[in-house]
C-alpha cells in the first residue's frame, strides 16, 4: 500500500501536467484555458496543504 502522501503528490503532478497544456493554449490566446489554469494552481495549492499537514500527522505518529 503507498503512502497518503505519495498518493496526494501523483494526484498533484497529474494536475500539473495538465494545466501546463492550458497553459502553452492561453499563450496562444486561449482565455478560457487561463481559467482552468487558475483553478488547477487552486487545487495544487489546497492538495500542496494537504501533504503538509499528512507529513506532519505522520511525523508525530498520529493518524490523518
Amino acid at each position: 500500500m503507498e503512502n497518503e502522501v505519495i498518493n496526494i503528490m501523483k494526484n498533484m503532478e497529474a494536475i500539473f501536467e495538465t494545466a501546463a497544456t492550458d497553459a502553452t493554449k492561453f499563450s496562444e490566446g486561449n482565455n478560457s484555458a487561463g481559467t482552468r489554469v487558475r483553478k488547477a494552481m487552486q487545487d495544487l495549492k489546497n492538495l500542496a496543504q494537504h501533504v503538509r499537514v499528512e507529513v506532519q500527522s505522520q511525523k508525530t505518529g498520529a493518524t490523518a
